[in-house]
């Protein structure tokens, strides 16, 4: 439960292959492809390139009669739900907000209404509502100040989960809601602030997780029918990170545990006996294990050195689906139709945003119904990324993704950027991102680096900067610059560092305690001050305060510590240029964490720019809004990086 303020900007955490391109043997082609200047994209062009979602794994995705499939598409500017025809790969538009993200969660197992969820302008407040088939929309969340999310529904599609917080902002009870009127009924009070992760197949028991530390956790079995406390089904001892995948077809609980393994390996509970054992297991974490409507299949999900790997078991053969010849990439968000006969995912490469492919597993056939990269850029003028390891000052290898612009060379040397991911406890991976596409194609070199405490490398990795924040993680990243200005195409005299969220905190923490280890800095709605920042959760946040304590530290205690890493109590010491995104409905980071930054920065005499955008919370919704923000990055970057020697 690291992944608290994991910075969620559009596209950063999608995954690709990691097959580098080849070189080829022609060396008269490749001096011609030298010879030809890459055309420079502007960050319209590049975020005019759609950005799709499916629905919940949780849902129905699939149409009751198979014939469309449920997305979330931001082509109008801001994320909406669409249906699209699986015949002719048209897209109806469901919901028409201008103003939140709204995304397609299920549609209903009996007629095509669907469930579709909405905040506030990015206030993370989401409400979950019900479009009916002639459009007319209702909030089934309407009270003031309600998170809410979808659970799941029930075995025979006549009801629906949700959880709200509306009766406590810090916890959220389990109602069931009726497919028909939506009547509903509290069925679980959620008394001990636990995260709920999923009903079973027959409705009876409901899983629920207990973060004691960030190393720690418990899973939870509660018996809806006998309206008994809830049994704790994982006991042991020692720090071991118990989670659920939910329940298998069979009726078995699917826990996620690290107990025998570094990683995160799936076992399966046998409820009637508590008999525990290993179900599916890897050399890197197992991050997903799902199910088809009828059990018949079984889709395994692996975290494997930043991409995603995805098996579909079949029950029947029992052996793995061969799936039809798909472009490079990763498959991954795999839905099934209600008989099972065609699957839908979405697949995702460096070079390629996230697409909506149909397969036909009958036929092995596949279909593309969408297009998300802008017609006007050449794919050809992408860059594949590649995975690297650097040593960091204990000699630790940090694993991450590196992206060489086209034409950098030791003739033309490209200016480069660390890129710090969010969390604390994210992981840069694989796949395409606009805004690093866009940096990349403008001539900067990027290092995405997983420093110690990123997640996907093991539970040791994962843990080593628990209270250690803007300590080793930190210096972690500046060794990226070392790596950076070893590189023979790499201008060692420039060299930035940019981050969101926590790799927003990373940026300014750099600034202020390494002021010439990088050229300049962009901090993304980066935390400033930990002191206000672990005050100041969101109340919904309960269910994991105590673990995010655990591995920050508690303010009660630990408020010397936190002054002590927070960049604001040094940024007398920030020498460099700084650039300052921020959203004005952020619950996570608040606005006054960047204001702050911003104004003791400008007593220094220092250039830096902020820019606060309206309507937005934590990671940039509206579409106008990233291109600003990418547009912004570039502009800053040529001034203060290209332009200058060393950022005075």
């Amino acid at each position: 439960m690291k992944n608290l303020i994991l910075i969620p900007l559009l596209a950063f955490s999608f995954v690709g292959t990691l097959t580098a391109c080849s070189e080829s043997s022609d060396t008269a082609t490749q001096e011609i492809v030298a010879e030809q200047p890459t055309p420079k994209y502007s960050a319209e062009t590049f975020f005019n390139t759609t950005s799709f979602g499916i629905a919940s794994a949780a849902g129905h995705a699939f149409s009751p009669a198979g014939d469309k499939v449920l997305i979330s598409s931001d082509e109008t500017g801001i994320f909406n739900a669409f249906a699209v025809d699986v015949a002719t790969s048209t897209r109806a538009q469901l919901t028409n907000s201008t103003a939140s993200a709204t995304f397609g969660v299920s549609y209903f197992p009996g007629d095509d209404r669907i469930l579709y969820s909405a905040d506030g302008g990015g206030d993370e407040l989401n409400h979950v509502w019900v479009r009916e088939v002639d459009g007319t929309m209702t909030d089934l969340t309407a009270t003031n100040n309600t998170k809410a999310a979808f659970i799941g529904w029930s075995a025979d599609g006549s009801s629906f989960y949700l959880s709200t917080n509306e009766r406590d902002p810090k916890t959220f009870d389990l109602y069931a809601y009726k497919a028909d009127g939506y009547a509903r009924e509290m069925v679980f009070e959620n008394t001990e602030a636990m995260q709920l992760t999923g009903v079973s197949g027959d409705d009876r028991y409901l899983a629920m997780v207990k973060s004691r530390t960030s190393a720690d956790s418990d899973v939870y079995l509660a018996d809806l029918t006998a309206g008994t406390a809830p049994a704790l089904v994982t006991e042991h001892e020692g720090n071991i990170a118990y989670r659920t995948y939910g329940f298998s077809a069979g009726g078995k609980l699917i826990l996620s545990t690290n107990e025998a393994s570094e990683f995160a390996e799936a076992w399966s509970y046998n409820i009637e006996t508590g008999e525990k054992k290993p179900y599916v297991t890897a050399d890197w974490d197992v991050s997903g294990i799902g199910y088809s409507n009828t059990g018949r299949y079984r889709v395994e999900s692996v975290n494997a050195d930043a991409e995603t790997k995805i098996t579909i078991m079949d029950g029947q053969t029992m052996g793995p689906v061969t799936l039809p010849d798909l472009p490079v990439g990763n498959v991954q968000n795999v839905r099934f139709s209600a008989d099972d006969s065609h699957i839908a995912f979405l697949l995702n490469g460096d070079t390629s945003p996230s697409d909506l492919y149909v397969v036909d597993l009958a036929a092995s056939t596949a279909k593309r119904l969408t297009t998300a990269l802008n017609p006007t850029i050449d794919q050809n003028n992408l860059v594949e990324a590649t995975v690297v390891r650097y040593p960091s000052f204990d000699g630790l290898l940090i694993p991450s993704i590196l992206y060489r612009p086209k034409g950098a060379s030791v003739e033309n040397k490209a200016p480069a950027l660390v890129l710090v991911h969010g969390g604390p406890g994210g992981q840069s991976r694989r796949g395409y991102r606009a805004f690093v596409q866009h940096l990349v194609n403008h001539g900067y070199a990027v290092l995405a680096a997983n420093n110690r405490g990123s997640s996907g490398y093991g539970k040791t990795f994962f843990h080593m900067d628990d209270k250690a924040h803007g300590e080793g993680d930190l210096q972690d990243i500046v060794r990226g610059r070392t790596y950076l200005e070893n590189l023979d195409w790499v201008d060692g005299d420039r060299v930035g560092i940019i981050g969101g969220s926590y790799g927003g905190f990373m940026v300014a923490a750099a600034l202020a305690f390494e002021p010439e280890a990088f050229d300049v800095g962009v901090n993304i709605f980066g935390v400033t001050n930990w002191v206000r920042t672990l005050k100041s959760i969101p109340p919904w946040w309960e269910s994991f305060r105590e673990s995010l304590y655990d591995e920050m530290g508690d303010p009660a205690t630990d408020e010397e510590r936190h002054r002590r890493i927070s960049p604001l109590f040094h940024a007398s010491n920030i020498v460099k240029p700084m650039l300052v995104v921020q959203g004005e409905n952020d619950p996570s980071v608040l606005p006054v964490e960047s204001d702050e930054i911003v104004a003791a920065v400008k007593a220094n005499g220092v250039s830096v720019e902020y820019i606060l955008f309206p309507g937005e919370g934590h990671g940039f919704r509206v579409k106008a809004n990233r291109i600003k923000a990418s547009d912004a990055y570039v502009k800053f970057l040529d001034t203060y990086l290209r332009g200058s020697d060393s950022g005075d």
